[in-house]
């Protein structure tokens, strides 16, 4: 009779890890829910997601070592194991040598530029359409 009462409990064990698992899962972004304007209220800095795969930032610092700058080019969202993030493929000269960067993903109406350690170097929030 005990062993029936420890097997239930491994089997509860079992089934609230795989629900914690799971609920972390959950916070995936849909893509297509990714367009729009994000925004750094404190700093101004800007980012606007088009539709078709264009982006253009107005006033952003992408780390601690750069100041703001404005560059443009294509966005691809990368669906990755370990983060989701939106790979920013800059236009020629828009960063200096840098062809490209992450911008993070960190909920459904957020994004954010990270140092190596990341820690959140930019915070952007989507604002409303005009």
């Amino acid at each position: 009779m005990i062993r029936g009462k420890g097997r239930g409990w491994l089997v509860v064990a079992a089934l609230t890890a795989s629900a914690v698992l799971t609920s972390g899962c959950a916070n995936s972004v849909d893509p297509d829910e990714l367009p729009g304007v994000y925004r750094n209220d404190a700093t101004r800095g800007e980012i606007l997601l088009e539709s078709d795969g264009r982006f253009s930032a107005t006033d952003v610092s992408t780390d601690s070592l750069s100041g703001p700058g404005d560059f443009s080019g294509r966005w691809e969202f990368v669906d990755s194991s370990s983060s989701d993030f939106i790979y920013l493929t800059v236009d020629d000269g828009g960063l200096g040598e840098t062809g490209g960067i992450q911008l993070y993903t960190s909920g459904r109406e957020t994004v954010e530029f990270r140092t190596p350690d990341k820690t959140p170097s930019l915070v952007l929030s989507k604002v409303a359409a005009p």
